[in-house]
């Protein structure tokens, strides 16, 4: 029995800060949290902060049970070059630097086929903006992969990425996102969101698309069929009333478009980021800490509860042992084995660039909970209630031969320069 009905439950919570435990009432009678009341949440300490993790558990429990999922899929970021200089990202290199790369089209196929073969039901395709793009690139890479892998999912481009290709297309946003649609794209990461806060964006990252921008990218591609996700990027300058607002924001979009298949809390990895390296603003973290990171998952899950189901966590920034956590404080999916994750890993995280199906499997059995593949959409492909054969993928013995990100920015062979697209 769930300590929720107990009365040792109603005990702790008559001993808690009386705002904090109405509103954990008022979230386990599935009512709507303000802004104000999640803000709260986020300054919880000693009692109060478990009794968040307990009752956004109970919530994820009500709401899609035991199973925690998880797809197998391969990051394809085909070229690191961009026009943007975000504060964050340690990834993008300028078209004049040597580390700078763009995959020929034929290397963007055979990793969609390798992927594959391999077992995966997904290739992300996410990268920078070159400045000389054609602006029906990629298209052509979407029609290049399904014209060899049919069947793939692709889960592509950022809505910055979507509003770079309409405006080098000179059309409507609209009319690319249907284009797009038309050469193959499946969903859309819900990246580039960062914090949905016009302020905080022109600190964090000046020129990038701005939150109305992002919000009718999103919208858009909602309303003529293609899904997304959501995800916020946190523990750099925002402070928990941002948070709140952002959450809140995805909230309001997804009761207008109900095109959100999850919401993804993603930690600021500070390690390589320039604006933390060159110390380019006042009181800029770390990171966040391990209770904000639970917190972050536990109030997610108590603010969208009744409107998205997945609660993702995300182990390439958090490492397996945190994300494993996660999945007791409100998160009920595990993310993707991502071969060839870059974005994180030239970052500075340290938690590898891939995790195969098997070790993802025994980290959720491991808080006794039920693994199960999913697609892209969270239609269950295996549901594992015990260990009966491996995927392709975990037969793999030598991961180096998918290559790393530190070893692909010195290859001659794909650098920018020598394969500039006119």
């Amino acid at each position: 029995m769930s300590i929720i009905h107990t009365s040792s439950f109603d005990a702790l919570l008559r001993n808690s800060d009386p705002l904090i435990s109405e509103t954990l009432n008022r979230a386990l009678d599935e009512k709507e949290i303000s802004v104000s009341e999640a803000t709260r949440l986020f300054y919880a300490k000693g009692l109060d902060f478990h009794l968040i993790g307990i009752v956004a558990d109970e919530l994820r429990k009500r709401r899609v049970g035991d199973i925690v999922t998880y797809v197998v899929n391969r990051n394809i970021n085909f070229t690191n070059v961009c026009i943007k200089q975000c504060g964050f990202c340690a990834f993008s290199r300028d078209f004049r630097e040597e580390e700078g790369y763009f995959l020929p089209m034929d290397e963007i196929v055979r990793r969609a086929k390798e992927a594959k073969a391999l077992g995966a039901t997904e290739v992300c395709v996410q990268a920078g903006l070159p400045p000389d793009m054609d602006g029906d690139t990629y298209e052509n890479i979407c029609r290049a992969i399904k014209s060899e892998v049919g069947d793939i999912h692709i889960h592509g481009f950022s809505p910055e990425e979507v509003l770079y290709g309409a405006t080098r297309s000179n059309i409507s946003i609209k009319e690319y996102l249907i284009r797009l649609k038309d050469a193959g794209v499946n969903s859309l990461p819900g990246t580039a969101a960062e914090i949905l806060d016009q302020t905080m964006r022109d600190k964090i990252s000046p020129g990038r698309i701005s939150v109305s921008k992002w919000i009718e990218v999103i919208k858009t591609a909602h309303k003529i069929g293609i899904p997304s996700t959501s995800t916020i990027m946190f523990g750099h300058l925002e402070s928990p009333e941002d948070r709140a607002k952002h959450i809140a924001l995805i909230r309001d979009i997804q009761k207008e478009t109900k095109g959100f298949t999850e919401f993804v809390p993603l930690n600021f990895i500070h390690s390589e980021a320039p604006m933390y390296k060159e110390n380019l603003h006042l009181n800029i973290r770390n990171g966040a800490d391990g209770k904000d990171v639970l917190l972050m998952h536990a109030i997610s899950r108590i603010m969208l509860n009744n409107h998205i189901n997945n609660i993702q966590t995300s182990w390439v920034k958090e490492g397996a042992g945190m994300a494993q956590l996660s999945l007791c404080w409100g998160a009920n999916d595990f993310g993707g084995t991502l071969i060839n994750e870059s974005i994180s890993t030239a970052a500075g995280s340290g938690h590898g660039q891939l995790l195969k199906p098997k070790d993802i499997r025994q980290v959720i059995r491991q808080i006794g909970r039920i693994p199960a593949q999913r697609t892209t959409s969270y239609k269950i492909i295996k549901t594992y209630t015990s260990e009966d054969g491996k995927d392709p993928l975990d037969e793999v013995q030598n991961i180096s031969r998918f290559g790393s990100y530190h070893e692909l920015i010195k290859l001659d062979r794909y650098r920018y320069k020598n394969n500039r697209r006119n």
